[in-house]
């Protein structure tokens, strides 16, 4: 029932522990999706691809919690964001990054989406929940 969305287009609001932003002004929720829809194209072309199929290793291994996927991946942002342009805010980058990340995944093995968007949320959620409520609310 949720919605990962990075192409600036209304997305579902999470609940049960999610984001629990409340869409009081739609287009400035549609304004940052947009540019963090445009950031991401950026991102897209720059991360390689045994990258993202590293990632689809930690994935694929069941042996794996979903606590220990979630540090890998957080390692692997931090590393990509070590190449972003410091211009750009740290948690911007590494939230793109994430999103970023979690599409290709996906596109290289679509059957891993359920645990790699549960995965993705749940980071988002710890990392950047209070950066996802300032930036709507500014």
């Amino acid at each position: 029932d949720d919605e990962l969305q990075t192409d600036g287009n209304q997305s579902g609001h999470l609940q049960n522990g999610g984001l629990g932003l409340a869409p009081r002004n739609e287009e400035v929720i549609r304004i940052i999706a947009a540019q963090l829809a445009e950031i991401g194209d950026q991102f897209d072309k720059e991360i390689q691809e045994r990258v993202v199929n590293g990632l689809v290793q930690h994935f694929l291994n069941e042996n794996l919690s979903n606590e220990e996927i979630t540090r890998h991946m957080s390692r692997v942002v931090r590393e990509l964001t070590r190449a972003i342009p410091s211009d750009m805010e740290q948690e911007k980058a590494m939230l793109v990054l994430a999103m970023v990340l979690t599409k290709k995944i996906v596109n290289t093995v679509p059957s891993l989406l359920q645990r790699v968007f549960n995965t993705t949320l749940n980071y988002m959620n710890q990392q950047f929940h209070n950066y996802i409520i300032e930036m709507v609310s500014a």
